[in-house]
């Protein structure tokens, strides 16, 4: 699962700063590998939904055999039901099998003593209510009912209806009984009947499609591969099926059918990476047929369920929005590798999670770098590895044998900091030996469960070295470590001495293996050492004094570092250096010093750099109230704008130039709002707003009643809110309401209560709280209360000045939308 929700609130602001959780008193329990009694042998459910109720009426035949010892009972997950008979199937006939029902575990007495091996077949008639669970789910999927029915009597004209399912991580259990553990494996057969007029989707192969005399249509999707019950999936709703194929077997896009035109360019390289993870782990990919569906309302990302991968609506980008690049293609490649790792090979249990999601976020990482090259890919192993280091996390490892829920392990260290531990055992042992280990440990352990121990067996097996200091500082404890890094040259002795310290608690000191370049000339000589103490000390022969000493070469370890380079150090870096880290930490000093000649210069290389992501970092970091800044900066600016490809370079320098606030660049700004980019043309639009606000509204109502999506709608907004009135309200309220749970609709809380303050109409006031409370409704758990906390104080400041204004109703509107936590 790509928890894309909630990594992005890591970063969210709000014009507050929202502080990190404090750590909470973990569970002293450890947390075993589930106990197989009875293991799941196949699943056949015959599934109708119930539309007006958002229930599913089933019946279900589950095969299972004792694991080893032998056993009369056996006890089956299955949350918030209506269990109508439970018999014993036998033949062509079924005996009925006593039971007893919590809600929560079915526990059914077997007709006899049955031995390890031995098959038998439980049929169960029953009904699922799954807005009738009130179990606790994640901090990314705010419940856990795991069957979802979206807008399913079609009175939201705004949106489709749909049927999805959730199983991760024991969701499934809601919807159909099983036994709701990541160490179970069983193959299935899914029948649903729907509306003829809806497309279905579900794990395996479409092998029959029957229509019906009452309107509706029963498809039979088998799954003849096992997996976990957590992926199982059902899809149902009104999409265009966009068909693809890798080799010989089916990829298809299911997506809402305005986005039919542009689904391959969303989702067409899925071919491409599906060839690379192939190649790469020497596995060709396992399964029958890969399916993606995007689902409405659905707010974790995406969820890697067996050949069914579903999608949150972001996933949908019109044509204007793809001009940016596809910001969804990272997470589709993430869920695309735990096809391999996660689906062939499951985590056993919820404590080697990483073993799912550490490889999935190194997916995408192999994905931008095979494609894209080394930048791309080291851009987006920085921004995930410094999500792991804001979360406060230092003291969890990343095989987590103690945990209050099973949720609570989908975090930073499981996907930032697990994927940035594999990069670094790639770089120890090499590709050939890394992506050879890969392979042998899918092929040891294909359709069934993994655990780190087997994936260090594999390791070592492969390459001969014995990796258990590896596994035990990395995978099995916690933390990483802080180093501080300093270097002089000695001229009598024509030698670079460098000392390093373990800042990080003292009693957790790790052994690293480092690459030093010592840079003599233009060309670097490169060095090996192993930084094992609180304070090591190494010694580089040298000529002459070298112009940058480069401590982690390759800029692979999980750490944090502080050195002692000059400015005329880090221009060096910045000249010589192929690594995007290396060229990046020196844009972030320059950033610092914009005072310096240096400095200067250094940002303008970063202005020119050949990747688009580092000149638009460059360009956001520069400081144009600065002299020396702006006669350099300005008039590279403005040749961005005309030449560089990249849209969002272009409409990160067009937000530079609206700085300057000239009346000289006007006419650029006009133009540039009707660029077929959203971003750019958003900028431009707040740009133009900053020199001539009344053509900035005018043009802002002239583009209201088209397609804003992303920048130009918050723009759009911004500017409506700012210089219009309460006519503008139907355009406000519907682009705030069609915006996706992003950075963007926070950022335009503030401005939509300011909005508020002006409105005087009920309706109007009352829909805009609503779309306010709703909004918080989605956020996760467990940053919730940070932000009803920061938007309660911003309605009580409205309902105050509603109330000196006597509008008596808007105000009592805001006390009982809070009173009854709305939210």
């Amino acid at each position: 699962m790509k928890r894309y929700a909630l990594l992005s609130f890591c970063l969210l602001s709000l014009s507050i700063a929202f502080s990190q959780e404090a750590p909470k008193e973990v569970s002293k329990e450890y947390r075993a590998t589930p106990e197989k009694i009875n293991d799941l042998v196949h699943t056949k459910l015959d599934a109708h939904f119930d539309y007006s109720k958002s229930q599913l009426n089933g019946k279900v035949w589950i095969t299972l055999k004792p694991h080893f010892y032998p056993t009369d009972s056996l006890a089956l997950d299955a949350k918030a039901m209506d269990i109508k008979s439970v018999s014993l199937v036998k033949g062509t006939k079924n005996s009925p099998l006593k039971y007893t029902y919590n809600g929560w575990v079915l526990n059914i007495r077997l007709d006899k003593m049955y031995k390890g091996g031995e098959q038998y077949t439980i049929y169960i008639d029953y009904t699922a209510k799954p807005n009738e669970f009130t179990g606790k789910g994640s901090s990314a999927i705010t419940d856990a009912k795991g069957l979802y029915f979206i807008n399913p009597l079609g009175k939201d004209k705004n949106k489709p209806t749909q049927i999805w399912t959730q199983g991760e991580t024991e969701a499934t259990s809601v919807w159909v009984p099983t036994i709701d553990k990541p160490n179970q494996k069983t193959t299935d057969e899914i029948i649903m009947t729907v509306p003829a007029k809806y497309v279905t989707l579900s794990n395996g192969k479409l092998v029959s499609q029957k229509i019906n005399k009452d309107g509706t249509r029963t498809d039979d999707w088998k799954m003849d591969q096992p997996h976990s019950p957590y992926l199982f999936f059902m899809g149902v709703g009104d999409y265009a099926v966009i068909k693809d194929k890798y080799k010989d077997k089916e990829v298809n896009y299911y997506v809402e059918k305005e986005y039919a035109p542009v689904a391959r360019k969303i989702f067409g390289l899925t071919p491409q990476m599906i060839a690379l993870f192939s190649r790469l782990t020497g596995v060709d990919f396992p399964w029958v047929k890969y399916s993606q569906i995007v689902g409405r309302d659905y707010v974790s990302g995406a969820m890697e369920n067996t050949t069914a991968t579903l999608h949150q609506e972001s996933a949908q980008q019109d044509a204007r929005e793809l001009t940016d690049g596809n910001r969804w293609e990272e997470v589709i490649a993430h869920e695309l590798f735990h096809q391999w790792f996660g689906d062939y090979v499951t985590a056993e249990s919820w404590s080697n999670i990483t073993m799912n999601e550490s490889f999935a976020t190194l997916g995408s990482q192999l994905w931008n770098e095979f494609k894209y090259g080394k930048d791309e890919a080291y851009a987006e192993r920085y921004g995930s590895l410094q999500g792991y280091y804001n979360s406060n996390s230092e003291k969890k490892n990343l095989v987590r044998f103690h945990y209050n829920s099973q949720e609570d392990v989908f975090d930073g260290v499981s996907y930032n900091k697990g994927g940035g531990i594999l990069q670094m055992l790639r770089n120890y042992v090499g590709d050939s030996a890394f992506f050879k280990s890969l392979n042998l440990y899918l092929n040891t352990n294909k359709y069934k469960n993994g655990e780190a121990q087997q994936l260090r067996l594999a390791f070592e097996e492969v390459t001969g070295k014995d990796l258990n200091w590896f596994f035990n500082q990395w995978y099995y404890g916690n933390g990483h470590p802080k180093l501080n890094v300093s270097s002089n040259y000695d001229a009598a002795a024509r030698q670079v001495n460098m000392v390093v310290e373990q800042t990080q608690d003292s009693n957790n000191l790790f052994t690293i293996p480092v690459s030093v370049d010592v840079w003599t000339g233009n060309k670097p000589t490169r060095y090996t050492v192993w930084v094992k103490d609180k304070a090591d000390t190494f010694a580089f022969p040298a000529a002459t004094q070298p112009q940058w000493v480069s401590f982690d070469a390759d800029k692979i370890l999980v750490a944090q570092r502080t050195e002692n380079k000059s400015l005329d150090e880090y221009a060096f870096q910045y000249a010589h250096a192929k690594n995007y880290i290396d060229r990046r930490e020196a844009i972030d000093v320059a950033a610092k010093n914009q005072a310096e000649r240096t400095a200067a210069q250094i940002l303008e290389m970063g202005m020119k750099d050949p990747f688009a992501g580092l000149r638009s970092y460059a360009i956001s970091k520069l400081e144009m109230q600065k002299e020396q800044v702006r006669s350099m900066a300005e008039p590279l600016l403005f040749e961005i704008v005309q030449k560089d490809k990249s849209r969002p370079v272009k409409a990160a320098a067009i937000s530079k130039l609206g700085d300057l606030k000239s009346a000289k660049y006007k006419s650029l700004f006009q133009a540039s709002v009707n660029d077929s980019s959203y971003t750019v043309s958003g900028n431009s639009l707040e740009a133009l707003a900053k020199i001539d606000s009344v053509a900035a509204f005018s043009e802002a109502k002239r583009l209201m009643s088209q397609p804003a999506k992303g920048k130009l709608g918050s723009a759009i907004t911004k500017i409506l809110i700012k210089y219009g009135d309460e006519s503008s309200a139907e355009v406000i309220l519907k682009n705030f309401e069609d915006m996706p749970l992003s950075q963007g609709k926070f950022e335009a809380i503030r401005p939509l209560v300011d909005f508020l303050g002006k409105v005087k109409s009920p309706s109007t006031f009352k829909r805009g709280v609503d779309d306010i409370l709703n909004l918080v409704a989605q956020v996760p758990e467990s940053f919730r209360d940070q932000v009803a906390g920061f938007v309660e104080g911003l309605l009580r400041n409205v309902q105050k000045q509603k109330t000196a204004n006597g509008q008596s109703e808007l105000a009592e509107y805001i006390e009982s939308s809070l009173s009854k936590k709305a939210f």
